[in-house]
């Protein structure tokens, strides 16, 4: 079951996003296209509501419950910058908005712009340990929630990894006029 709510709250991310842009732009409906995108993290929190309602029901912890903690903290440090992305270029392309706006392309500029990005990463890992351990604590099973704790010592990989980013665009900077690919 949690498979599917997971599966569905991803499709609906994309699916309340597109309809709320295209309500916007399209068809001219800016109360409809707030609602939408309103709704966007919302599905966050029902997928993280059924994660703690599904283990509070006798489930072992896994990969799908970290998930949800997981997607829970990339809505609150990413989403408004991915809402406001996508609706820059969702505009520029079928509204005749004016070309979204793009990283600086090199020199110390870019590699503070990528030390942003790697402080948000860092910043959703300590919100996701936030929401695992409140999970933690409403199931109140640590046999069951244990796999939670694994989870999330293995999700350390993605800011360890993500922060070679920043490192060579700082060690080994481009120019700030060279074109990237």
């Amino acid at each position: 079951m949690i498979v599917a709510i997971l599966i569905g709250c991803e499709v609906g991310f994309w699916l309340l996003l597109g309809l709320g842009l295209a309500s916007r732009y399209l068809w001219n409906r800016r109360r409809l296209s707030t609602a939408l995108l309103l709704g966007v993290p919302l599905l966050d929190i029902v997928l993280l509501v059924a994660s703690v309602i599904d283990m509070r029901g006798g489930a072992v912890a896994d990969l799908r419950h970290g998930l949800a903690a997981a997607y829970l903290a990339y809505s609150i440090v990413f989403g408004h910058r991915t809402v406001r992305w996508a609706d820059a270029k969702f505009h520029h392309r079928y509204a005749g908005g004016s070309p979204p706006w793009k990283p600086p392309a090199g020199g110390m500029a870019r590699a503070r712009y990528e030390w942003g990005i790697w402080l948000r990463i860092v910043l959703a890992y300590g919100i996701a340990w936030l929401v695992v351990l409140g999970m933690v604590w409403l199931v109140n099973d640590p046999a069951r929630t244990e796999p939670l704790i694994t989870f999330m010592y293995g999700l350390l990989r993605v800011p360890l990894i993500a922060v070679l980013w920043p490192l060579s665009y700082t060690l080994w900077p481009r120019k700030a006029g060279s074109v990237q690919s």
